[in-house]
């Protein structure tokens, strides 16, 4: 299962980096991106970013690394619950 799970999100990841300019036509600029990214290619490298971090989460989930991925990150917040 988390094999299909993690192939299904490495799809969208490369699609969504290939295809950024049918995605900015579908959903349009992102204020956000276009503020911190550049003046008028900010929300296609923000597209092409969130398609590089869903590649990388599908990548996670593939190797059954994602759990520990998750608790690295949250150890410090954790840590002061027991």
């Amino acid at each position: 299962m988390n094999i299909i799970v993690s192939l299904i999100f490495i799809a969208l990841g490369v699609h969504l980096v290939a295809k950024t300019e049918s995605w900015l036509s579908g959903f349009g600029r992102i204020a956000f991106f276009e503020k911190h990214f550049g003046l008028d290619g900010g929300s296609r490298l923000g597209y092409k970013l969130l398609g590089i971090l869903i590649i990388f989460f599908g990548m996670l989930i593939m190797t059954g690394m994602f759990s520990g991925f998750i608790l690295f990150f949250l150890e410090p917040l954790l840590k002061y619950n027991r």
